[in-house]
């Protein structure tokens, strides 16, 4: 059974840097989600299994960063120039192989992290 174990979330202030942390049980896709408050999940970062390859959504793109362990079978989401709208309960999520941004595509999540950005 795949497991999945997030830290890493908090409360900061604005313009600060956070990082997420997940552990899985094994080397799989990974993928970072979060829901605001109010609104609907929605897609923040994915790796691949194999390549490392990674996607990020266009709303983080360029202070956000996946990145993977592969000792630890850890992977991160490393957050900066954090903005209030980055609040959300944020989600690990993990599939045997990578096959899309949606989260229908990802078969094991995780807890959930609270992470709130006040302004």
């Amino acid at each position: 059974q795949v497991q999945l174990v997030e830290s890493g979330g908090g409360l900061v202030q604005a313009g600060d840097s956070l990082t997420l942390s997940c552990a899985a049980s094994g080397r799989y896709a990974m993928g970072w989600f979060r829901r605001a408050p109010g609104k609907e999940r929605e897609f923040v970062a994915a790796i691949r299994r194999r390549t490392d390859m990674t996607s990020c959504a266009d709303s983080v793109k360029g202070r956000f960063t996946i990145s993977r362990d592969i000792v630890k079978n850890t992977v991160y989401l490393q957050m900066n120039s954090l903005k209030p709208e980055d609040t959300a309960v944020y989600y690990c999520a993990a599939n045997d192989y990578y096959r899309s941004t949606r989260s229908n595509d990802f078969a094991y999540w995780g807890q959930g992290t609270q992470v709130t950005v006040s302004s």
